[in-house]
């Protein structure tokens, strides 16, 4: 079996990447074009000619923006055989709150486009799955979490590369926040509770556009790291003391959940103690506190020195969990 797998950035798409990996692991051939361009229109004409020229038995789409694979259904039979959507976030709601009502109803309008045009949908968690369900009643979402390779927590406590000067992965000292410095993922707040705590070193590991701006205030107990390869910032999580998530309240908050953000897993499973807020539980998770934003500081607080639980075997969330069940979904595509 032949699978095209398209996204905006399909090479940058780390959902699209894992499928890659299981789809391949699978004995399928997998088919990850790079576009080399961030123009919505180029990327779309790009991906009708590469499904002319490879002819794929399935097209997966992973959505945001819906907009690029607009009319791409018109394709099927010509092109590909089935099409599957992946309903990874919800584009219409993050429209809105930009845009207001009518970004919302633009970006759904896609969404629903999608929906009913596929001839199966994956999701992340049962809040999305049940979503894209209002567009297409008939279709039975496929939920496929997003949980990390078992690789990034397999860290070994002797190798403090990566690390910032001085420190080693037996400190334990910090409370880490990892991420897109952006007002979204909450660094407004994330400064708030790190000023009132200035005896509490805090590290900053990400990067963003405006990272300078929305840092410029910082205190002197916060340090900010950058952006760091993936393999390095398991060692920083290894040091942490506690992980912290601390998005704001919106619109998003009830589809964002335990099952589909992914540095959330990572931090569980190296056995950490999470305090987020800004999502919801779909499940229940040791180590895992969850509560209002406006809670965020009291709570770190109460906790700052609590240890966490140990870890059972069945405590653990990994991405290969998912195989059987992406394998449904492919055996479904091309029963």
């Amino acid at each position: 079996m032949k699978v095209l797998l398209l996204a905006n950035q399909p090479e940058r798409t780390t959902r699209l990447l894992r499928f890659e990996g299981t789809l391949k692991g699978l004995g399928m051939e997998v088919v990850v074009p790079r576009f080399h361009t961030r123009n919505w229109i180029s990327i779309a004409r790009q991906a009708a000619k590469i499904a002319m020229k490879e002819r794929p038995d399935v097209v997966h789409i992973f959505n945001v923006p819906d907009i690029i694979y607009h009319n791409f259904s018109r394709l099927r039979g010509e092109a590909y055989k089935k099409l599957i959507y992946d309903y990874r976030s919800p584009w219409g709601l993050e429209l809105s709150q930009s845009f207001g009502i009518a970004g919302k109803a633009f970006g759904e309008r896609f969404e629903r486009e999608l929906a009913v045009s596929a001839d199966i949908i994956t999701s992340v968690n049962k809040p999305l799955a049940d979503k894209v369900k209002i567009f297409a009643p008939d279709r039975e979402p496929h939920i496929i979490p997003n949980y990390p390779e078992r690789s990034f927590s397999q860290v070994e406590d002797s190798d403090n590369a990566g690390l910032p000067a001085g420190l080693s992965l037996g400190d334990g000292s910090p409370v880490i926040f990892i991420g897109r410095i952006c007002t979204q993922e909450g660094v407004g707040k994330l400064l708030s509770v790190a000023a009132s705590l200035p005896d509490q070193e805090f590290w900053i590991v990400g990067d963003g556009p405006f990272a300078r701006w929305l840092l410029r205030n910082k205190t002197a107990n916060v340090r900010e790291l950058g952006w760091q390869a993936h393999k390095d910032v398991a060692r920083l999580v290894k040091a942490a003391r506690i992980c912290l998530i601390p998005r704001e309240e919106s619109v998003i908050t009830p589809y964002s959940t335990d099952r589909s953000v992914w540095k959330l897993n990572e931090y569980l499973n190296m056995g950490k103690l999470v305090i987020a807020s800004g999502v919801v539980r779909e499940e229940p998770r040791k180590n895992l506190m969850i509560v209002k934003s406006e809670m965020l500081e009291e709570t770190l607080k109460r906790h700052i020195d609590d240890l966490p639980q140990a870890m059972q075997e069945n405590d653990y969330r990994y991405w290969d969990n998912n195989r059987d069940a992406i394998k449904k979904v492919y055996d479904e595509a091309m029963s």
